[in-house]
C-alpha cells in the first residue's frame, strides 16, 4: 500500500534530514579548510613582516659592516622561499598575491646581485622601495586571509540559517503530518477502547498517515460491525434462552393446572393466560366441542371473538377424538411452533380430564343411586307388590261374603287402601326408574338427547330439544335434578296431557341457568288435589335444591309450561356462541 502513497511523509522528511547533513557537512568541510589554509596565510604574513625587517637590516650590515652579513643574506634567502612562501604558489591563492609574490623573488634576485656586487652602498637607495613592495604583499595577504575568513563566517552563516530553516520546516511537517494524527489516532483508539465504534478520522492527504488514518476508519467500523454483530448474537441468544426459559416456565405452570383434583374453566382460562404471556402471542381463544351441547368459548387477551379468518387455529386431538379448537393471534415475533403444538396437547389433555372426571363422578353418583334403587326394589317395592296382593285377595274374599253392614262400611275402605297402595307402588316405579337415570361418557348433553331419543320412542308427540347448557359448568348432583326434573315434566306431558308437540329449552344468562318444558297438550287445573299425581311436588324439591324457583303455569285445554330458574354456582369468564 505504501507503494502507492503519492506524497511519502517519510520521504519528505528524510530529504529533509539529508538537506540538513549535506548543508552541516558542505559548511564544515568549508570550515575546515578555511582554516587549514588560514593557518599557512599566518605564517606567510610573518615571514613577509621579517623579510622587511631583514631587509633594513642589511641595509644596517652594509653600514655597520657586520660580519652576520653573508648570514643574513642567506637567512633571508631562506625567509623568501621557505615552504610557506611557496604555498602562495597555490590554486586557490589569487593570482595577484602569487604574482607579486613571483615580482618579489625577481626584485630579490636584482637585489642580491647589488648586495653581492662592489656597489654596495647603492642597496641603501634600493631598500626602501623593496620595503615598500614587501609591505603591500603583506597587505594583499593580510586581505586575503580576512577575505577568507570573512567567507567563512559568511557560509557557516548560511549554513547555519538554512539548517535551521530546514529545522523549522521539518518540526512544522512533522507536527501537522505526523503528531496531530498520531494524536488523532490516541484520541480515536480511546473511544473505540469506551466501545464508540463510530470514529471517522479525517483523512486529508495521500502519504503514509493518511494511509493509515484509511486503514484506521475501516478498521473502526469492521470492529464496530463485528461487535455490533456479535452483541446482536448474544442478545439473540440471551433473548432465545429467556424465551425458553418462559416457555419452559409457562409450560409447567400450564402442567401443573391439570394437577388439580377438579379441572374447571378456571383452569383453562389459567392456561390460556400463560398462552396470552408469550411473546409473539396477543390473544388466544379455545372452544370446546361437546356433543349435543353448545361449544364454550373461554378469550383471553384483546379481542379475540369471531377471529377464525384472522386467527391461527389447530384442533384438539386425543386418541383421535377432536375435543375443541385452539384459535390464536400472532404478532411478531412469531411464536415457536412447537411450543404452541405442546399447549395444545396439554389443552387437549386437559378437556379430556375434565370429560373423564366429570364422567368417574357421575358414575359414582349413579352407582350410588342405583344401589339406592336396588335396594328399595328389594325392600319397599317387594313390600308394597306383596300388599298389593294381599288388598287384591281380600277384596276377591270380600266380594264372595253375603251382604251386611258392616261389609258395606269396610269396602270403602278397602277400596281406599287399594287404590293408596296402587298410587304408592306407581310412584314407586316412577322414583326407581328416576334412579336408574343414566348419563353417558359425562355429557349433559348426549344425556339430555339420549334421554329425549327414549321418550320419543314411548309416544307419537313430536319433542324439540334446543340445549344451551354445557357440562363444564354444571356440577354432577345439577345434571341430574335437571335430567329428571325434565324427564318428570316430559313425562307428565306425555302421559297425561296427550300433547302433540313437547318443546324443550335449555339456556342461561350470565348469573342464572333457565330451563322451560312446553306442551300443547289439555293442561289441568293446578288447584286440583290431582295434580299432585303429576309429581309436581318432586320437581318442587329439586329446584329448592337447586336454589331456584319453579314456576307451572296451566290450564285446561291450553297446554302447561314447566319453567326453571336457578343462579349459577359461581361466575366465569365464558362467551357463548
Amino acid at each position: 500500500m505504501l507503494k502507492n502513497v503519492k506524497s511519502s511523509v517519510t520521504t519528505t522528511i528524510a530529504k529533509a534530514m539529508i538537506c540538513i547533513l549535506l548543508l552541516s557537512v558542505a559548511t564544515t568541510s568549508f570550515a575546515i579548510f578555511m582554516l587549514a589554509s588560514s593557518l599557512n596565510d599566518a605564517e606567510a604574513v610573518n615571514v613577509a613582516g621579517s623579510m622587511r625587517m631583514q631587509s633594513y637590516r642589511l641595509a644596517y650590515d652594509i653600514q655597520s659592516e657586520s660580519h652576520d652579513y653573508e648570514s643574513h643574506i642567506v637567512m633571508f634567502e631562506h625567509s623568501i622561499y621557505s615552504p610557506s612562501m611557496k604555498a602562495l604558489q597555490h590554486w586557490v591563492v589569487p593570482v595577484d598575491i602569487t604574482h607579486d609574490y613571483y615580482s618579489l623573488i625577481t626584485r630579490w634576485h636584482e637585489l642580491k646581485l647589488v648586495l653581492k656586487g662592489d656597489d654596495r652602498e647603492r642597496y641603501l637607495q634600493l631598500v626602501e622601495g623593496f620595503v615598500n613592495q614587501i609591505d603591500a604583499f603583506v597587505f594583499k595577504l593580510q586581505d586575503f586571509s580576512e577575505t577568507k575568513l570573512i567567507s567563512l563566517a559568511w557560509v557557516g552563516g548560511l549554513g547555519l540559517g538554512f539548517v535551521l530553516l530546514i529545522s523549522i520546516f521539518v518540526v512544522h511537517y512533522t507536527r501537522k503530518h505526523v503528531v496531530t494524527p498520531l494524536n488523532s489516532l490516541v484520541l480515536a483508539s480511546e473511544q473505540i477502547q469506551a466501545r464508540s465504534f463510530d470514529v471517522q478520522l479525517n483523512i486529508s492527504s495521500e502519504n503514509e498517515m493518511g494511509v493509515l488514518a484509511k486503514a484506521f476508519n475501516n478498521m473502526a467500523r469492521d470492529l464496530g460491525n463485528l461487535y455490533r454483530g456479535l452483541e446482536k448474537a448474544v442478545n439473540e441468544k440471551t433473548l432465545k434462552l429467556q424465551n425458553a426459559n418462559d416457555s419452559l416456565r409457562v409450560l409447567y405452570q400450564s402442567s401443573q393446572e391439570l394437577t388439580v383434583s377438579r379441572i374447571t374453566q378456571d383452569n383453562f382460562s389459567a392456561i390460556l393466560k400463560h398462552i396470552v404471556s408469550l411473546e409473539g402471542i396477543s390473544a388466544a381463544r379455545l372452544e370446546i366441542n361437546e356433543v349435543g351441547e353448545k361449544p364454550i368459548l373461554i378469550s383471553e387477551g384483546e379481542a379475540c371473538r369471531n377471529c377464525k379468518k384472522s386467527c391461527s387455529s389447530q384442533k384438539l386431538v386425543l386418541d383421535g377424538l377432536e375435543l375443541g379448537t385452539l384459535y390464536w393471534k400472532v404478532s411478531l415475533p412469531c411464536p415457536d411452533q412447537a411450543l404452541i403444538d405442546n399447549f395444545v396437547q396439554i389443552l387437549s389433555r386437559a378437556v379430556y380430564y375434565n370429560q373423564a372426571q366429570r364422567q368417574a363422578e357421575q358414575l359414582l353418583v349413579m352407582e350410588e343411586r342405583a344401589t339406592i334403587a336396588r335396594e328399595l326394589h328389594d325392600s319397599l317395592a317387594q313390600a308394597l307388590s306383596y300388599l298389593k296382593i294381599q288388598v287384591s285377595l281380600l277384596k276377591r274374599g270380600m266380594s264372595k261374603l253375603p251382604d251386611s253392614p258392616a261389609l258395606e262400611k269396610t269396602s270403602p275402605v278397602l277400596a281406599e287402601l287399594d287404590t293408596g297402595l296402587s298410587a304408592a307402588y306407581t310412584q314407586l316405579r316412577e322414583l326407581l326408574t328416576t334412579f336408574r337415570l343414566s348419563i353417558q361418557e359425562g355429557s349433559f348433553g348426549t344425556a339430555l338427547q339420549s334421554m329425549t331419543e327414549q321418550l320419543s320412542d314411548q309416544t307419537d308427540a313430536e319433542i324439540e330439544l334446543n340445549n344451551q347448557l354445557s357440562s363444564i359448568e354444571l356440577e354432577t348432583n345439577q345434571q341430574v335434578h335437571l335430567l329428571q326434573l325434565i324427564r318428570e315434566a316430559a313425562t307428565n306431558a306425555i302421559k297425561h296431557a296427550q300433547a302433540k308437540h313437547i318443546k324443550i329449552e335449555c339456556d342461561e344468562t350470565e348469573t342464572h341457568i333457565q330451563v322451560l318444558v312446553k306442551d300443547d297438550g289439555i293442561g289441568f287445573d293446578t288447584k286440583l288435589e290431582k295434580a299432585n299425581h303429576y309429581g309436581l311436588s318432586i320437581m318442587q324439591e329439586r329446584a329448592s335444591r337447586l336454589s331456584g324457583k319453579l314456576t307451572i303455569t296451566a290450564n285446561e285445554m291450553q297446554g302447561c309450561e314447566v319453567y326453571l330458574k336457578y343462579p349459577k354456582i359461581k361466575d366465569s369468564n365464558i362467551d357463548k356462541v
